[in-house]
């Protein structure tokens, strides 16, 4: 079985859309789609089958308040989060820039998003079934800490996915698959240095010593799930795409040209290696 696994990684992750799209537009589907944060929550355009859509909301939006700025953070209604939270979620995919529910109903196989847990520090999984049309899971798993509410599902409080697993592909392992193809949205040679704000996130969720702990291990857990993933790599169980380079390219990117010239070179990577896909996965 095939497992796409997407990394987060906010605007970082058009990179990721660029792939997902080449792969669209080469006819190569996944039987499972896991992905964390803005992995997964620009991952349901896959899964529909709506290739460019994400590249279309980003580039037309990324600069209007409405979509993120520090102006939301200053409105109750919106939680006091950076994004607008019933802009992205609500407004665009049911109204500006349409989700194709009935195409992503369609999808035979299995979509699921991580959300980490604040009572364990773990990252929790949960199905992907868009029978919600405010997205709530969606935005938990991309609910960045001190930039987002907390969110509780089924009485549970839930931040960033991405804090607990940063690259899902284990669980996509855990589900059966053989055949990984990993999207990253940092570099091969990207090497994750502790949180900066470690002691401010570490105060705000003081309540939550085990999500506290999750962050101040965060940075060495991802070096070493990416040291695994290489291996897998090594072994002919994982293909990975990375992007060239993410030097200046912020997680909250507005500069379109970079947006468009970041997505175009996952978008590319993805149509040249079409054949080395496919013959990954017959392998």
């Amino acid at each position: 079985m095939t497992g796409l696994v997407l990394e987060g990684g906010a605007l970082r992750t058009i990179y990721s859309s660029g792939v997902c799209d080449g792969l669209l537009h080469q006819g190569i589907r996944a039987d499972y789609v896991v992905g964390v944060s803005a992995g997964i929550a620009y991952g349901v355009s896959y899964v529909s089958g709506q290739e460019g859509r994400n590249l279309e909301i980003v580039t037309r939006y990324v600069r209007d308040g409405r979509y993120m700025g520090a102006g939301n953070m200053l409105r109750r209604r919106n939680h006091y989060s950076y994004f607008g939270l019933d802009f992205v979620y609500d407004d665009i995919p049911n109204v500006l820039v349409p989700f194709d529910y009935d195409a992503y109903n369609a999808f035979p196989g299995l979509v699921e998003a991580g959300v980490t847990n604040l009572l364990t520090g773990k990252t929790d999984y949960y199905t992907m079934d868009c029978t919600d049309r405010r997205f709530i899971l969606l935005q938990a798993s991309c609910a960045m800490p001190l930039l987002f509410p907390t969110y509780k599902i089924n009485g549970i409080p839930y931040l960033d996915g991405g804090v607990g697993d940063g690259v899902p592909f284990r669980q996509a392992m855990r589900r059966g698959c053989d055949k990984l193809i990993v999207v990253l949205t940092r570099e091969r040679s990207y090497y994750r240095r502790p949180e900066k704000l470690e002691a401010a996130i570490c105060r705000r969720y003081a309540q939550y010593p085990a999500f506290c702990q999750a962050i101040r291990t965060r940075a060495q857990r991802y070096n070493d799930d990416r040291a695994q993933l290489l291996r897998l790599e090594r072994e002919g169980r994982a293909l990975i795409f990375s992007p060239k380079s993410t030097r200046g390219f912020s997680r909250t990117e507005r500069d379109i040209d970079k947006i468009r010239a970041l997505w175009r070179e996952g978008y590319e990577e993805a149509l040249a290696r079409a054949q080395e896909v496919r013959s990954f996965l017959a392998g």
